[in-house]
């Protein structure tokens, strides 16, 4: 039987971080902004590979997950190595997903979310870099956040506090759309990011 090892190290990423090649048993599955993702077509885990400027991360991450084991908003951990970690593959859409495609988040998905990282502060962290991309409504329902690497930064990060306010504020309201085109909400995050939406410091 192959190693989660074994499968990492099918994965070939070059100099300028793009993708060679993988082993026929992956799925490719998308691009972060330190690595790439695979369900495993056999099982229901996924390896996330990262880019060879990136494998510190994957100690790090690694790390977090073991902190959050048992609390059911976040995929468990099963392997990690030098540059990969293998956690449970989620089913379901992103936040992002929901909203590009016309799916209603509620505000019991909101509080739920809330809940979830209220969780991770209990457990000393401070999670950070929470957006739109890595917050899930599963198949069935539920919440699951992945992507945590940066769950243990000191600096205070308002991104979902952020979210929720336009949430809040523009979403809920009756009279607009509920399915808005991926390229506006790319474009606004690129705003957001430099500082030019007032009233939603980053």
């Amino acid at each position: 039987m192959t190693t989660y090892e074994e499968l990492a190290k099918t994965v070939i990423i070059n100099k300028k971080n793009r993708l060679v090649s993988y082993d026929h048993s992956l799925m490719f599955v998308g691009k972060g902004r330190s690595a790439y993702v695979f369900k495993l077509k056999a099982s229901s885990v996924a390896i996330k590979v990262f880019f060879p400027t990136n494998t510190s991360i994957a100690k790090e991450e690694a790390t977090i997950y073991q902190i959050l084991k048992g609390v059911p908003y976040y995929p468990t951990i099963h392997d990690s190595g030098h540059n990969y970690i293998v956690i449970d593959y989620i089913k379901g859409l992103t936040l992002f997903e929901c909203i590009t495609n016309g799916k209603t988040i509620t505000s019991a998905h909101i509080k739920e979310i809330d809940y979830a990282l209220s969780l991770a502060r209990n457990l000393d962290l401070n999670p950070s870099d929470v957006h739109l991309r890595n917050i899930f409504i599963t198949n069935h329902n539920e919440i699951k956040l992945i992507d945590v690497a940066r769950f243990r930064q000191k600096k205070n990060c308002r991104q979902w506090e952020n979210l929720k306010k336009a949430y809040y504020q523009f979403y809920r309201k009756y009279y607009l759309a509920k399915k808005i085109p991926a390229t506006l909400l790319n474009i606004t995050a690129v705003l957001y990011n430099k500082g030019l939406i007032p009233f939603y410091p980053n």
